[in-house]
């Protein structure tokens, strides 16, 4: 059984950096440093879209963070009480009649 390798935030910036800086393509990059293309692109278009949050890895959420996700599930349960009391209100209409 193999083991799932590691990398550091440090090589997948380098790595990507061989792409841009060097002008290397992804098949020869990837290569070289003896990882998937795929792995590579991926790293690629993480650094693009995420800039320096890129590659975080499993930090602690911020505050905002943090109450935005609080925020989310107050707002989906929410929104299962009121279609549990819309379904309720309906049912007791239809009996009443």
């Amino acid at each position: 059984m193999s083991k799932r390798r590691v990398f550091t935030r440090e090589f997948k910036v380098e790595a990507v950096s061989l792409l841009t800086r060097q002008g290397l393509s992804v098949a020869e990059a990837a290569r070289r440093l003896e990882i998937g293309q795929n792995l590579l692109r991926k790293w690629r278009e993480q650094l693009a879209a995420e800039g320096s949050r890129a590659f975080a890895g499993k930090a602690q959420p911020t505050a905002l963070e943090e109450e935005n996700r609080r925020l989310r599930a107050e707002n989906e349960r929410l929104r299962m009480e009121r279609e549990i009391l819309k379904k309720a209100t309906a049912f007791f209409v239809k009996e009443s009649r």
